[in-house]
């Protein structure tokens, strides 16, 4: 527990978002070569063309050299240097059995910890370093939990057949990670998979075995172009980008419910204008929509086109859609729902389990590894370790349990254990 523990708090102290988690890749990377798994890192295990909002070269090149000023290892960091900060980690048995794939992610958020005394982290010494960066999500413990469950396979790989793969994620936040790992193949041979979260407000000491609440989704940045001028002088030779933003912001958040689902639909951010007196020929938007399922979602994403493109032609202005993220909706294999559902109920650390959840949640991108490995004829499932939460996801106040580690990592390998006997 306290080496898990420690592993956590450090990668709290040192968080690092999208494609950007050079040093925690590298870290883990160097636990699990001691722990004898075999490695496929960076781009071998992600398919550049489907990484979606990564970050460009001179802020990478800048992160490198961040990472390696604090902590990361050296021996592993260069295959992260590009912003390809996957994980693929494989333990061979050599016995004849099933492949079972476990999938983590690493990445933080852009949002300033809290400093007050009365966050733990603060009080106990390893809130975050970076102004402005925070793992405010759980995803430092998910990456502990990974690393625990790496450890009691290795001690335990005598015991076991068939192969077990830990999938290491970046960029989970925006969905936009796990596509590049699956178009590079890092599930296809995979018969059962299990993604899991801490919290989202499921109770401490509860288990969810199977949600099915996430809404398929797209992040999507807009850039409206027009042309500058005076406007005072010559305002007619203006075409205001700021108006045409505002009109498609207005319309986007009109744009009609539909009847087979939920929809969601948000405006985030609105960037225009760059003086009082001139006429702004930029304005930028972000925005996402999510669906109860995909063809839902790709309703609101086809009213969305329409509305920039009628904004844009009202205000005579050009504009561009970049697709950042993108997610599908998935449900989880019941039967091996099933399977983890008893293997928590014998465990003493649960107090309660679940079989499955149907309340819609957010998105996540763990489903194109579950709608993948299911495809191909696999079982899937996403789980969810209840914790007790200082504040919601995705808040500054944000902490955990951290009672929770030892007991995901326990239930997790039972899990093991049951499959490859299975």
């Amino acid at each position: 527990m306290e080496k898990i523990i420690s592993w956590r708090r450090d990668f709290h102290k040192y968080p690092e978002t999208g494609f950007l988690e050079m040093r925690t890749a590298s870290i883990v990377a160097s636990y699990l070569d001691e722990l004898g798994f075999d490695l496929k890192m960076g781009s071998e295990v992600m398919a550049k063309e489907y990484c979606m909002g990564k970050p460009d070269d001179g802020e990478t090149e800048a992160h490198y050299k961040w990472a390696l000023e604090n902590g990361a290892n050296k021996e592993f960091i260069s295959y992260f240097s590009e912003g390809y900060t996957g994980i693929v980690a494989t333990m061979e048995t050599g016995k004849e059995g099933p492949t079972i794939a476990y999938r983590f992610d690493m990445d933080a958020l852009d949002i300033h910890e809290e400093e007050s005394s009365s966050h733990v982290p603060q009080r106990e010494g390893f809130r975050s370093k970076l102004s402005n960066k925070m793992h405010a999500c759980g995803h430092d413990a998910h990456t502990s939990i990974g690393l625990g469950l790496a450890t009691v396979i290795s001690e335990n790989k005598d015991k076991l057949t068939g192969t077990i793969k830990l999938i290491f994620q970046p960029a989970e936040e925006g969905t936009r990670g796990a596509r590049s790992m699956v178009e590079a193949k890092a599930v296809d041979e995979v018969d059962y998979f299990i993604a899991i979260h801490i919290g989202t407000g499921v109770p401490h000491g509860n288990f969810v075995a199977a949600n099915n609440g996430f809404l398929a989704t797209s992040k999507v940045d807009i850039t409206f172009k027009g042309r500058a001028s005076h406007a005072g002088g010559n305002p007619e030779e203006g075409r205001n980008a700021l108006l045409a933003a505002a009109s498609a912001s207005l319309n986007i958040h009109a744009i009609s419910n539909h009847s087979g689902g939920a929809t969601r639909i948000n405006v985030g951010e609105f960037h225009a204008g760059s003086g009082r007196n001139i006429i702004p020929d930029r304005a930028h938007l972000k925005v996402e929509t999510r669906g109860e399922n995909t063809s839902i979602n790709e309703y609101l994403e086809e009213q969305l086109k329409s509305i920039i493109a009628g904004s844009a032609q009202m205000y005579r202005v050009d504009y561009e859609i970049e697709t950042v993220g993108k997610g599908i909706n998935c449900h989880c294999s019941k039967e091996l729902a099933s399977i983890l559902h008893e293997t928590a109920e014998q465990s003493p650390f649960i107090k309660e389990s679940i079989n499955e959840s149907n309340v819609p949640a957010g998105s996540e991108d763990a489903t194109y590894f579950m709608e993948r490995v299911k495809q191909r004829g696999g079982l899937a499932t996403y789980c969810i370790f209840g914790t007790d939460l200082a504040a919601g996801h995705h808040n500054e106040a944000f902490d955990i349990n951290e009672e929770t580690l030892p007991a995901a990592v326990e239930v997790l390998f039972q899990t093991v254990q049951k499959l490859v006997n299975k």
